[in-house]
């Protein structure tokens, strides 16, 4: 089996090149423990700060560590989706630069993978320290944004803006390619379109243990956010699979 990490990046210079060096080590030792094969593909979102070249230059000493990307700056959302239409994995995984959840997360969500298995979520709701560290405003704000999703757009599942996320390779490819949404409230796109293609999804706790000020803009970012939703459940009843 091959794993796909996908890391989507923007200006990370500072962290960059050091998350690859982690995850490197991470999965090297899940390689040596299950046999599993690996690549880390590093998604440039238009940085400006150089961070593409240095995780390239780690790179050189760690295989199947890569970089995609574009030279504008597009979103977070658009990011995921480079790197996970150039992945090749069984399995693809996404999560922060900043390895917010972790590397553990990883090997546990990996190891749920079974015939009734589609998708293995990361949910910061399932766990009773999933907020931890969070500022009061930004509690506030992700628990609201919660609420209409529920309440408004019927969302089923417990956290939809979690950074970490895992789908079988050709269900993540496919629900990938109709994604348009670019930038923070393409998580609910992708599983719109996961629960349209009647994916089996599990949600499992996870714990932030990497802490950083967050890049989202509280008020304009919720903003575009909640219009962004508006415009994704339409156009996701529009979406068909082959």
């Amino acid at each position: 089996m091959k794993i796909s990490v996908c890391i989507p990046m923007y200006n990370e210079v500072k962290i960059a090149a050091a998350t690859a060096r982690t995850l490197w080590g991470a999965m090297d030792a899940l390689r040596r423990e299950h046999g599993w094969d690996f690549e880390i593909i590093f998604a440039d979102d238009g940085s400006s700060d150089g961070c593409g070249d240095a995780v390239r230059g780690a790179a050189a000493e760690l295989d199947g560590v890569r970089v995609v990307g574009y030279a504008d700056n597009r979103g977070k959302g658009a990011a995921v989706r480079e790197a996970v239409l150039a992945s090749t994995g069984d399995v693809v995984v996404y999560t922060d630069c900043d390895l917010a959840y972790g590397t553990d997360v990883i090997g546990e969500a990996v190891l749920r993978y079974g015939e009734d298995v589609d998708a293995v979520i990361g949910s910061r709701r399932l766990n009773g320290e999933g907020y931890a560290g969070y500022t009061f405003v930004r509690r506030v704000v992700s628990k609201a944004y919660y609420a209409v999703l529920r309440v408004l757009l019927g969302f089923r599942l417990s956290d939809s803006q979690c950074g970490f996320k895992s789908f079988r390779g050709e269900l993540a490819r496919q629900i990938f390619a109709r994604c348009e949404t670019k930038g923070f409230a393409f998580d609910f796109e992708i599983l719109s379109l996961a629960e349209k293609k009647k994916a089996r999804i599990e949600e499992m706790a996870v714990t932030i243990v990497n802490h950083r000020e967050s890049k989202v803009h509280v008020l304009r970012d919720s903003v575009r956010m909640l219009r962004d939703l508006v415009r994704i459940r339409r156009r996701v009843r529009r979406v068909t699979f082959d």
